[in-house]
C-alpha cells in the first residue's frame, strides 16, 4: 500500500460500533485478505513439492491468519493430486524486540 492511498470509505463496511468513533478509513477490505491468504496457501503448495510442512504460528496475534491459511491448505490438500504432511506446532514469544 502506497503513502498516498486513501483506503475505503468505512460506510461501505460493517463496522462493529466500538470501533465506528476510531476508525477514518479501510485500506484493506477484508475479502481482499481472505483472496491472499488462500493464494498463499496455493503458493505454499506449489513451493513445497511433496516436502513435509511444519507449520508454526506465533501466539497470540497470529492465530486467525495462522488458522485460515492452514484451512485453505489443507482444501487444496484434500483436493489436489498429491497429499502433504502437515505438522503444526506453536511458539509464543515474549518480545520482538
Amino acid at each position: 500500500i502506497s503513502d498516498e492511498e486513501s483506503g475505503y470509505n468505512k460506510n461501505l463496511f460493517c463496522i462493529p460500533k466500538h470501533y465506528e468513533e476510531d476508525l477514518e478509513t479501510v485500506f484493506i477490505p477484508h475479502g481482499l485478505i481472505l483472496d491472499r491468504t488462500e493464494r498463499l496457501a496455493r503458493d505454499i503448495m506449489q513451493d513445497m513439492g511433496s516436502h513435509h510442512i511444519v507449520a508454526l504460528c506465533v501466539l497470540k496475534g497470529g492465530y486467525k491468519f495462522f488458522a485460515d491459511l492452514l484451512d485453505h491448505i489443507k482444501i487444496l490438500n484434500q483436493n489436489g493430486d498429491k497429499s502433504v504432511p502437515i505438522a503444526v506446532d506453536f511458539v509464543r514469544i515474549k518480545s520482538y524486540c
